[in-house]
């Protein structure tokens, strides 16, 4: 008999807290997330969800516990002393696993291709006709190649977001993070940042996604994480937690979004 064993995780959090000042926003958090899995992160408003996903690339740098990315720890506690990796560290973990904001976060002055470039070109030194070429192949993945010279304020809010999609892609990422992709989109519009994010999960790519969508969450998510008031209360495969949820705060979150 064969035994199967899980690939190492490619990002592991253990006992994450953060703070801001007197208030506990996470209150030891645990998080795996395996090589090509796709995991939603799920919850009420204010329970730390989008904190949790800003404290795992450190725009917000966590107060306690431990990160590890890709074997490398970014955060970590020995004895009563909590290390931060050096900037260099964090900023090269952050290339690998770039952020899809809510609210785009594009460069307003510059163009589209111009966008998609920046990363690579700035932080990963690539010369810039190849950024050029991969980010023409990039936009026409998302359907915009014919968006390639437009500024940020000449496209829909839709096709803004496939714009940042595209450059978290043009960074060779190992993970991306989604932190609410959907939540600033008009409705008609989210069907096809929707559409995106699956054809990333169908090719193999590894993805957290914070979200309020969860019809998306039940049918693309192999592992759904709901958080409430500071810490991750359960975890499992969709079916379970939409299904048959055995925390009494997850029940109640979930005939909330029934009824």
């Amino acid at each position: 008999m064969i035994l199967q064993t899980q690939p190492e995780p490619l990002l592991q959090v253990r006992a994450l807290h953060k703070s801001f000042g007197a208030h506990d926003v996470l209150k030891g958090v645990d998080l795996t997330v395996r090589p090509g899995e796709v995991s939603f992160v799920i919850g009420p408003s204010g329970g730390g969800k989008s904190t949790l996903i800003r404290c795992i690339n450190f725009l917000e740098t966590p107060s306690a516990g431990e990160i590890m990315f890709d074997g490398r720890h970014l955060c970590r506690e020995e004895g009563n002393v909590f290390h931060v990796a050096p900037e260099r560290e964090l900023r090269a973990a952050r290339s690998e696993m770039p952020m899809v904001f809510q609210h785009f976060n594009l460069f307003s002055h510059r163009t589209v291709i111009e966008n998609v470039i920046e990363g690579p070109v700035m932080v990963k030194r690539r010369r810039r006709d190849e950024a050029i070429a991969d980010a023409e192949r990039l936009l026409a993945e998302v359907g915009l190649a014919d968006k390639a010279d437009r500024y940020p304020d000449e496209l829909s809010g839709g096709q803004k977001q496939r714009v940042a999609i595209a450059r978290a892609l043009a960074m060779q990422p190992k993970l991306i993070l989604f932190d609410e992709p959907t939540s600033a989109l008009d409705p008609e519009l989210v069907a096809g940042i929707l559409d995106t994010i699956r054809a990333l999960a169908e090719r193999g790519m590894t993805l957290v996604v914070v979200s309020h969508e969860m019809g998306f969450a039940r049918r693309l998510a192999d592992v759904v994480h709901f958080i409430a008031d500071g810490a991750i209360v359960e975890s499992g495969p969709p079916q379970r937690i939409f299904d048959a949820p055995e925390n009494p705060r997850l029940a109640a979150f979930i005939r909330s979004i029934l009824h």
